[in-house]
């Protein structure tokens, strides 16, 4: 009798966790059931992959998805997302209201549930009314991990001092994700800017020693509280320097801005469609970070997806919306660092979907192996693309990456064996479920 599956992925390359190999795929009731389903086994579906990688899927764990239909949400983020080739993604929590109780928590799954394209993780905010809750809070289903803004930016959270801090690190014991920007030096400084002044000023104020600060405080708190901690967009060399003497209980995310792009090029090109927190730095900085993805400091790469109106963006600096797009776009432009020879395509499927797996705790997801989930990211590298604004499906109306060209596009996005994007085109319903993680 012939082996049946409900998908059949063949002639492929497929990115492996101990390499590229030429392999097909067997796929039943969402899971990956054999790398070597035989000539003669039939499926319900057979995609041909000749010519084409198959990574396993991409995961953006951090993004911003705003909750407000006119900037983005969960139905048309995520729509963005698979149509970028993205399987899953991690949603901060300051939106409106911010996620920072069980009873908020629960209206945003109930609301994803029948909405969201792909797979989704969620982050609950600390704030000082809920740091007793936060034990409780971390091992909730979909919760991804406790959010700490030690930096002011959008929204409402923020835990600024060492005492809070301390007691937030104290409440629950899963790997924290933490804005790192040290708010005290950045309340120092305001004063010393003015409305107006050019976009790139928004990098002099928050300058290298605001992100240093803040992290070498949070590492010395972890350290005395034995807390993991996961720094989310690193974005200088000092803190990659120093961060990689805290491996043992540090991980840190990369953002695709902080290594596709460097100033002042990107204020002179982009002007507010450049501000961001932390900042858009200098090439010194782009030149740390790539350094950092070859020898491994690098357990993450995500986009910080953070979607505002274009009248919010193009307000006089200081007062413009910080946040960039980047959901649809991170998958094309990380290929296209790898047709440049800046990373290969391991090294990708470790930074945007191993390393998301193992830094928060993924359960069935993280590589192409018997038993995991069948989620994959097939793309082309031999396709050569502009990104074009009618691509993008955020409602926000803007990216700061239309008009670049890259090589290598996402064809297929494939979501527990279910083709949910193929060829730019959205296929079936929203069927996206909330990823399981460790607790």
């Amino acid at each position: 009798m012939k082996p049946i599956y409900d998908l059949i992925i063949r002639g492929g390359t497929v990115v492996l966790p101990w390499g590229l190999e030429q392999a097909d795929i067997g796929v039943a009731l969402g899971r990956i059931v054999t790398l070597a389903p035989g000539a003669d086994a039939e499926a319900g579906e057979v995609f041909d992959a000749t010519g084409l990688h198959v990574l396993p899927g991409l995961i953006d764990a951090h993004t911003h998805l705003r909750d407000d239909p006119a900037v983005e949400n969960i139905a048309s983020g995520t729509r963005a997302a698979i149509l970028g080739g993205l399987t899953a993604v991690f949603d901060m929590p300051n939106g409106n209201p911010s996620i920072t109780t069980k009873e908020r928590l629960a209206v945003k799954k109930e609301y994803a549930a029948t909405r969201s394209w792909c797979d989704l993780g969620l982050y609950v905010g600390a704030a000082r009314d809920n740091i007793p809750s936060l034990a409780e809070l971390e091992l909730e289903d979909g919760v991804c991990a406790i959010k700490v803004f030690a930096g002011s930016s959008t929204g409402d959270l923020l835990i600024e001092s060492d005492e809070l801090l301390e007691q937030v690190m104290r409440s629950g014991r899963r790997r924290i994700a933490y804005h790192s920007e040290d708010e005290y030096r950045l309340r120092e400084r305001k004063h010393l800017f003015h409305e107006g002044m050019p976009y790139v000023n928004h990098m002099e104020w928050r300058d290298v020693e605001a992100a240093f600060l803040g992290t070498r405080r949070l590492m010395a708190l972890a350290r005395k509280t034995g807390r993991p901690a996961h720094i989310l967009h690193v974005s200088t060399a000092e803190e990659l320097d120093y961060l990689a003497d805290y491996r043992d209980i540090a991980t840190v995310e990369v953002l695709l801005n902080h290594l596709t792009q460097w100033a002042p090029d990107a204020y002179e090109k982009l002007g507010a469609y450049a501000v961001m927190n932390p900042p858009i730095r200098d090439k010194r900085h782009w030149e740390a970070a790539w350094a950092a993805v070859r020898d491994g400091m690098v357990d993450v790469v995500g986009s910080d997806h953070a979607p505002h109106s274009k009248a919010n963006k193009e307000k006089p600096w200081p007062s413009t919306a910080a946040g960039l797009t980047g959901i649809q776009t991170i998958v094309p432009l990380m290929l296209d660092h790898v047709s440049a020879g800046r990373l290969s395509l391991m090294r990708l499927a470790d930074v945007m979907c191993a390393g998301p797996a193992r830094v928060y705790g993924v359960v069935g997801k993280g590589r192409i192996a018997r038993g995991y989930d069948a989620d994959f990211t097939i793309v082309d590298m031999k396709k050569s693309r502009t990104i074009e604004q009618d691509w993008i499906a955020s409602p926000c109306g803007w990216s700061p990456f239309v008009g670049t060209t890259v090589q290598g596009w996402p064809v297929a996005t494939i979501i527990r064996g279910r083709t949910v994007m193929r060829d730019d085109e959205v296929l079936g319903e929203p069927e996206g479920q909330l990823v399981s993680f460790a607790g």
